[in-house]
């Protein structure tokens, strides 16, 4: 399938036109039409981008060099590791393959680095009161640039976005896919309630109902962002903080609540 467009998302009528496998064009008729097509979306811009919609973005001064490894893990848990250095992640992805980062320059280069340099750098990072690194090979590298994004509304006429067509956060959180089921659940939940009554109540209130979660999500991952990463230029006192907000947020009941809360998730229905 190919050449997929939108037409005629703001009448009662909308459709889609495609290019099916053989090269005929063909046409789906539509009621209403989700925009879930990602952060490279053509259907967010559908949106007017000067009289209806408006873009939040950030740009984050550091990124994630990637790596997926054939290793054994290296921990039951996430390690999340606050470094002078910088920050490392060390997670699983199965028994036998391991995800791990570290933070790096926005305009690093895969090419930078060697498997010996990456290990090296990785052991320096977390290392250390009961954690370490096992080495393995590594398979694929990759670079992770660090962005926010937002745009509101995240509807218009018979258009609804979910997922990253609308909003995309750090991965530091976790918090990408699930912010995308959440939407889609509600989504679902507004589209089956018009076809069940013909109201459109759910539909039209569908921006105001999914965009606090969306902007409570930005941030979470931006505080988990700024507390464990270090910042271009900062000095000795950065970094001290945020041990200091680290400290602060393991040592307390109420601290590790807050984290537990925020990086599962709520109810879907608040």
């Amino acid at each position: 399938m190919s050449g997929v467009q939108v037409l005629g998302h703001t009448s009662d009528n909308p459709k889609i036109t495609y290019f099916d496998a053989d090269g005929n064009e063909q046409t789906l008729a539509c009621a209403l039409v989700a925009g879930c097509d990602g952060s490279r979306t053509s259907t967010r811009g559908l949106i007017p981008d000067t009289t209806v919609r408006t873009d939040h973005f950030r740009q984050y001064p550091f990124a994630w060099f990637g790596i997926l490894a054939e290793a054994p893990p290296s921990s039951e848990e996430l390690i999340y590791a606050n470094h002078p250095r910088g920050f490392a992640l060390i997670s699983t992805r199965t028994p036998e393959v391991q995800r791990h980062y570290l933070q790096v320059d926005p305009d690093d280069s895969v090419d930078n680095w060697s498997d010996d340099r990456i290990w090296s750098e990785l052991h320096a990072r977390v290392d250390g009161e009961g954690a370490e690194i096992k080495d393995g090979k590594i398979f694929q590298k990759s670079i992770l640039q660090f962005r926010s994004f937002v745009c509101e509304p995240m509807q218009h006429g018979n258009l609804f976005l979910a997922g990253d067509a609308a909003h995309t956060v750090p991965p530091t959180g976790a918090k990408g896919l699930n912010l995308a089921i959440a939407d889609v659940y509600h989504l679902s939940k507004v589209m089956a309630e018009y076809f069940a009554t013909r109201s459109r109540s759910g539909l039209d209130g569908y921006t105001d109902s999914v965009l606090p979660r969306v902007w409570r999500t930005q941030h979470f991952s931006w505080w988990m962002s700024s507390m464990l990463h270090r910042l271009p230029a900062d000095t000795g006192f950065g970094h001290k903080r945020q041990v200091a907000e680290l400290d602060m947020v393991t040592r307390s009941v109420a601290g590790r609540t807050l984290i537990a809360e925020n990086y599962v998730g709520t109810p879907l229905e608040l």
